[in-house]
């Protein structure tokens, strides 16, 4: 039954193949699949990424508080008090990725929502719940940050400083395209 099945998925992939004698492996006489191995941005990019990340992790396990909270607490504090939105829209998260991140750091008291305040962002019908960091938000990041330091250290020295001039560079210029 299981090679019937693997017989199948073989006949269909080939009914997907170009006919003659070229293949996706070779086209023009190129071997494409390895040019995007050795050429490939998102490839490199999802790689240096996840190393990166890693780094953050690693140093601020020991406070209870993955990278991607600690990123998301720092740019509440800067916009604060903080939509959903704007948090999604700085992060590039899509809501459910964002909710469940909130979830996380609202349960472990680093942040709160706050009601209809006239000055804040957000509206007076209720539909709004901003966010702010709380006492122990703010308290977690100052503890955290000999750890964050260490992790900007490290980091720095994988990316050499070219590497980080370009990723600030870029990123400055992304979350710049963004701002209304």
């Amino acid at each position: 039954m299981i090679y019937r099945k693997a017989a199948k998925e073989q006949s269909d992939y080939r009914r997907f193949m170009p006919s003659g004698s070229q293949t996706l492996d070779a086209v023009a006489g190129k071997d494409v699949i390895a040019e995007m191995g050795s050429t490939c941005l998102l490839l490199r990019m999802r790689l240096m990424s996840r190393v990166i990340a890693s780094i953050y992790e690693e140093k601020l396990q020991p406070y209870g508080i993955g990278a991607a909270q600690f990123v998301s607490l720092v740019v509440i504090y800067q916009i604060q008090p903080a939509t959903r939105a704007q948090i999604g829209y700085l992060l590039h998260l899509d809501r459910s990725t964002l909710t469940r991140s909130l979830r996380a750091i609202l349960a472990e008291g680093w942040v709160k929502e706050i009601q209809y305040q006239a000055d804040a962002r957000c509206r007076p019908d209720g539909r709004s719940r901003p966010i702010v960091l709380t006492k122990a938000g703010k308290d977690l990041l100052r503890r955290a940050e000999p750890a964050w330091q260490s992790a900007q250290a490290q980091a720095k020295v994988m990316l050499g400083k070219n590497g980080v001039i370009a990723v600030t560079e870029i990123a400055n210029r992304i979350i710049d395209a963004g701002r209304p």
